[in-house]
């Protein structure tokens, strides 16, 4: 059982404001990327929330997802990797993980990564796009321990590096994967890609 973890849980700094609550076509950011994972082939969703975990929670409760709520939010992402990665369920077999704020990541995408997963045998799988990596990435439950005991200096990272022999890289068609929404400049960028 493949599932998936949003990672929903950041103060959106260099934003100046909550970013996964900004209009991006007729949806928020936040909406536009769970009704992606939930449309694609992943079989249950969490979403981590943390940072403005009310006024999130209430754009998307109409989705089939389950919320986790990160305290430790302000430690980073790898806290909320961490925390989901706790509330997956022993039958869990793998996770993507993706990030909240990257709203042109496709279905096509994660299909294809959770396909590759399941025909390669392989832990970590990744999509590449020009020979560079990007998200999300699609590890398998058995280095749920080892994430739990990372630093956050490292990061998932680290598990990533850890392991290149069970790594499979998969070439997908779209720069997407590296396009996430980190401040206006992003934010505008991405709206007029969209259009």
């Amino acid at each position: 059982m493949v599932w998936a973890m949003i990672l929903a849980a950041g103060e959106s700094k260099r934003m100046g404001k909550p970013k996964l609550l900004l209009p991006f076509g007729d949806k928020t950011i936040i909406e536009t990327i769970v009704q992606t994972v939930v449309s694609s082939k992943v079989e249950k969703t969490l979403v981590i929330l943390g940072s403005e975990r009310e006024k999130i929670e209430e754009k998307i409760k109409n989705y089939p997802v389950k919320i986790v709520y990160n305290r430790d939010f302000r430690s980073g992402m790898l806290s909320s990797v961490q925390c989901g990665l706790e509330a997956l369920p022993e039958e869990a077999k793998a996770v993507l993980v993706v990030l909240g704020d990257q709203p042109k990541i496709s279905t096509t995408v994660i299909n294809k990564l959770i396909d590759a997963y399941k025909s390669s045998g392989k832990g970590i799988v990744l999509p590449v796009y020009k020979k560079e990596r990007g998200h999300p990435v699609l590890v398998d439950v058995k280095y749920r321990e080892e994430v739990k005991n990372l630093s956050p200096e490292v990061g998932l990272r680290g598990t990533v590096y850890n392991h290149p022999e069970d790594i499979l890289e998969v070439e997908v068609e779209t720069p997407s994967i590296f396009q996430d929404i980190d401040d206006q400049s992003d934010y505008k960028k991405e709206l007029k890609n969209n259009e």
